[in-house]
């Protein structure tokens, strides 16, 4: 029986224990505020971190059966759901032969990533940004990310989030495992995860096929919801027509014809010398009738003004030379100027070529057509797979390039609903809301297959090297000790997840480190430098 001085210092071990477990979160707070998080977002997950170590030390947690994992994350449980999943996962043998397609697939797609991420770091290391992103806008997180809005992003990822792991539990299923629970992972209010808790003991014992089957389908079943969700995010926009036919360029060429006539960005040209222009392909054959020098009358329909009417104007345009505006371009440079002659006579530029000089010039419904082409047949077969296929990728950048928006603004103004049987049911608002839902849920669920597949524990890339590492060594050394292989893949997993995780950080690492370096003053950066130096002899 311990005496009295021993509880009392039992006592106070136990109160000084309590004091440093703070000490970490604090050091983590400042950490991220330091990495530019703004304030209010921390002092919200603060009062959240404060809250769950209060309900967890007052036994609340466990009477939700809930767990508090990696400090602020509320981890809860729930068996919900699992009647379904035991109906879908039913047919055992469709589900293995998908976790099969699944693994010859995530270990293409990974590929395809581990490239992007060397490609992006070397890019980076050769040219570091003048600026780099901020801490928050690093965390893609909806409402905190300044590219990403709350209320579509937030619904799509927790559709996503659902998706992923319900594929993890059917797969469990499929292949025998016993499932504890699903559930979702919370930061506040907000989904930014979710679970299926397979038997940690089955988990194990499974063979290393089963377990790359199960590893797989997670991640695979996002990039496939990606593409369905895509044919379906074109056939909306193939529901979209323009309010006012035409054609608009998206930017003026300073000091070209259309500059100094006073030509606006997207303003709908509806006119070229009174000739009618229904789209792109009209404003381009109208333009060939036309030379250099030339004065032609275009009509526009400028900005709305009052109660969404688009002013009506006639603007007078003495037309440029495309051919010399290209070659002016090189300005002395002789190289240049002789390949672009050369590639001016492939694409048939000649001298006196009409330039009205503008850019990204497109069709009203612009802001629709690159994904409306994918159903409506527009290009070859072979090209619609292929612009399919890269169109998640090109569509990562525009949230960014349009600060949160998925059209450019004055775009998504020029369009209405067609005359469809959904799109009239819907009308413009409601098709376009769609469009913006379906676009995050393209968006989210592209990142989150992609992201799964980074090869680097603990995603689900990491198990895959770890798993297929472990087959590919059964082969090679058939006669090698079971626990030597296990021994060999482990740690080529862990290096993979070393050299990932570099990769990783160098487009977050550089434009900071220089952008460091930039403000220190003279006299240290060249103490820095001499001491660097003699470190090296």
């Amino acid at each position: 029986m311990p005496n009295e001085g021993e509880v009392e210092y039992g006592h106070v071990a136990s109160q000084g224990s309590r004091r440093r477990s703070f000490l970490f979160p604090l050091l983590i707070l400042y950490l991220t505020w330091k990495l530019g998080v703004p304030l209010w977002l921390i002092f919200l997950i603060s009062i959240w971190y404060a809250a769950l170590v209060i309900s967890e030390e007052a036994g609340i947690l466990d009477r939700m059966d809930a767990t508090r994992v990696l400090g602020a994350i509320l981890m809860l449980r729930t068996r919900r759901g699992k009647g379904v999943l035991e109906l879908v996962s039913r047919n055992r043998k469709f589900w293995r032969a998908y976790g099969e397609f699944s693994i010859w697939l995530c270990f293409f797609v990974m590929f395809g990533v581990v490239l992007l991420l060397l490609l992006s770091a070397i890019s980076t290391a050769m040219n570091p940004p003048e600026d780099y992103l901020p801490a928050s806008d690093l965390l893609l997180i909806p409402g905190v990310t300044s590219f990403v809005p709350f209320w579509w992003p937030a619904l799509a990822l927790i559709l996503a989030i659902v998706i992923h792991e319900y594929s993890h539990g059917i797969q469990a299923r499929a292949h025998g495992m016993s499932l504890r629970s699903f559930g979702l992972l919370l930061l506040g209010p907000l989904p930014i995860g979710a679970f299926a808790e397979p038997e940690e003991a089955e988990m194990d014992r499974a063979p290393k096929r089963e377990r790359l089957r199960l590893f797989a389908a997670v991640p695979s079943i996002n990039i496939i919801a990606t593409y369905i969700v895509l044919i379906l995010l074109s056939s909306v926009a193939s529901g979209m027509v323009a309010g006012q036919e035409g054609a608009h360029a998206r930017g003026i060429i300073e000091g070209a014809a259309a500059d100094n006539a006073g030509m606006l960005p997207f303003e709908t040209i509806t006119h070229i010398n009174g000739v009618r222009i229904l789209d792109s392909d009209g404003f381009t054959d109208q333009m060939s009738t036309l030379a250099a020098g030339e004065e032609a009358t275009f009509t526009v329909l400028s900005s709305p003004v009052l109660d969404g009417v688009r002013p009506e104007r006639e603007v007078p345009v003495t037309l440029g030379d495309r051919y010399q505006y290209y070659i002016g371009e090189c300005g002395d440079d002789s190289v240049c100027i002789e390949n672009r002659v050369e590639l001016m006579e492939i694409l048939g530029i000649d001298p006196g070529d009409s330039f009205l000089g503008v850019s990204g010039l497109v069709s009203s419904t612009g802001g629709m057509d690159g994904y409306a082409s994918i159903v409506e047949g527009d290009y070859s077969p072979g090209w619609t797979v292929v612009s399919t296929l890269i169109r998640p990728l090109l569509m990562l950048n525009t949230p960014i390039a349009n600060e949160g928006q998925t059209l450019i603004l004055e775009e998504r103004a020029m369009l209405i609903a067609g005359d469809g049987l959904i799109a009239s049911a819907l009308g413009t608002n409601g098709m376009l809301m769609l469009f913006d839902f379906l676009f995050w849920l393209v968006w989210i669920n592209f990142l989150l297959g992609f992201a799964n597949l980074i090869p680097m524990i603990p995603f689900d890339g990491g198990h895959l090297v770890r798993d297929g590492t472990h087959a590919v060594l059964r082969r090679l050394r058939s006669k090698a000790h079971p626990v030597r292989i296990e021994m060999l893949s482990n740690r080529f997993s862990s290096f993979s997840s070393i050299f990932i995780l570099l990769i990783l950080l160098v487009p977050v690492i550089i434009p900071r480190l220089i952008l460091s370096l930039i403000h220190i003053s003279e006299p240290t950066r060249l103490g820095m430098i001499s001491y660097a130096v003699f470190c090296l002899k």
